[in-house]
């Protein structure tokens, strides 16, 4: 066997060793630069290779958040195409997703992600307030993260939404489409069944925060209840409509 096939094997076993070793806390580290400190991940053990932890979505002010419980593993063919690519289950679901790191991004693939509704007033201060209420499911064809920005595309379903603060309830299931296309990620909401009919787009440019503009409407049978819940966010145009800001 020649020098430099010894010297290189060496090194293969030195750096899989470092991974093997490395504390886990260094994928804290990478979430939070590539997230700009949106994602973090805490109470974590084991190492790159396997562990747990708990990782946090955190609201535009990173004071506060929601928690899931997630567990990775690594696959280590990746290894030598020089990326980090994990085995993820979050919950403990009986079903994982890949995710993939390499220095200057990490990459979802195939991922259902469960949301508490309120997870919507951290990303859009402008609607914690409203208590709102319900099931919300993340799907994630494919996303791609980097430094200010985002590739890929994601659809997010909310389904028996509701408010603390009116009776009507359900107010309806709706649908959020997220398309990203490096710099610009753009947003699009529709109905698909429900009392109030909300509409709307939006975007988000790199390093800023969410722009979105819709409408919503409210039938003649429910005005009296749902009006006084959107003068809290909106701008009323009369005949039930009201139109929309979010930023």
């Amino acid at each position: 066997m020649s020098r430099w096939l010894l010297i290189g094997l060496g090194l293969a076993v030195f750096a899989l060793g470092l991974i093997a070793t490395a504390p886990s806390t260094l994928i804290d580290a990478r979430l939070a630069q590539a997230s700009a400190g949106a994602l973090r991940l805490a109470e974590a053990s084991g190492t790159l290779w396997s562990g747990t932890g708990q990782i946090e979505i955190l609201d535009v002010n990173r004071r506060s958040g929601i928690a899931k419980s997630i567990a990775w593993k690594i696959r280590p063919a990746y290894l030598l195409r020089g990326k980090l690519r994990y085995e993820v289950t979050l919950d403990r679901a009986p079903r994982h997703f890949p995710v993939t790191i390499t220095p200057s991004r990490i990459e979802v693939e195939d991922a259902d992600i469960d949301l508490p509704a309120a997870a919507l007033g951290l990303g859009i201060p402008k609607l914690a307030p409203l208590g709102l209420t319900g099931d919300m499911l993340l799907h994630i064809a494919r996303l791609t993260f980097g430094r200010d920005s985002i590739q890929g595309n994601a659809t997010l379903q909310w389904r028996g939404a509701g408010s603390a603060f009116t009776r009507v309830s359900p107010l309806g299931d709706y649908e959020l489409r997220l398309d990203g296309d490096g710099a610009t990620v753009r947003t699009s909401l529709r109905t698909v069944q429900g009392p109030l009919q909300l509409d709307g787009e939006g975007s988000w440019y790199g390093g800023g925060n969410l722009a979105f503009s819709g409408t919503a409407h409210i039938p003649p049978q429910h005005q009296q209840q749902l009006a006084p819940l959107l003068r809290m966010i909106a701008v009323e145009r009369g005949d039930g409509s009201f139109a929309l800001q979010l930023k």
